[in-house]
């Protein structure tokens, strides 16, 4: 039998400090996130995490906006390396997309899920390949906290207050137990934080 416990489920988002995903306006307020995020930091942190990952898993918003912009960034010159770097992974990287609403994905190495997070989490888990990450989409992350199947939280924590919006920690996370492997500060006042799942 493969052992396949090395597939680490890795969840990766951006919050503010009252713990929103995103503002008031809804699912595009934002702007909060972008000083926080370019900063040199904060690309390194992202690469660092992203990078031990062969599958990457996607809702559909998050899927077409990272498909608008970052496909071209890897030939981008005048781009930081970081970013060319995250853009040659997104490309290669197998990409699972969930939606409701997509009948085909373009991007190179995409496929649509034929069913929900939890269920996909768990056959992957049976397969051979590197680390599994969830690009910062709300709706999967929160499916499998629900369900403990998230063995690593990269956290992006900006120091901004929304005062509104979706919050990531809900009613409906599983209780449980989480260390702190490493704890990074940008020159933009976030912190980028790694915690692992306490498990017995």
């Amino acid at each position: 039998m493969t052992d396949t416990s090395h597939r680490t489920v890795v969840a990766n988002i951006s919050l503010t400090l009252d713990g929103r995903v995103n503002g008031p306006g809804g699912d595009y307020d934002q702007s909060w996130v972008v000083p926080h995020a370019v900063s040199q930091v904060a690309l390194s942190h992202m690469t660092r995490v992203t990078g031990p990952a062969t599958t990457a898993l996607l809702g559909r918003k998050n899927y077409e906006g990272f498909g608008g912009y970052w496909p071209t960034v890897a030939d981008d010159e005048t781009a930081p390396a970081e970013c060319r770097e995250f853009s040659r992974w997104l490309n290669e990287v197998d990409k699972v997309v969930f939606s409701t609403t997509l009948r085909n994905a373009a991007w190179q190495n995409s496929r649509i899920a034929t069913s929900d997070p939890v269920t996909t989490v768990k056959e992957l888990r049976g397969q051979r390949g590197g680390d599994i990450v969830v690009l910062a989409s709300t709706s999967v992350i929160k499916a499998l906290l629900a369900a403990d199947e998230v063995d690593r939280l990269s956290v992006t924590l900006c120091p901004e207050l929304v005062g509104g919006g979706v919050q990531l920690f809900d009613e409906t996370v599983t209780r449980g137990s989480w260390a702190l492997v490493d704890s990074t500060p940008t020159d933009s006042g976030a912190l980028c934080l790694l915690y692992d799942r306490k498990r017995d």
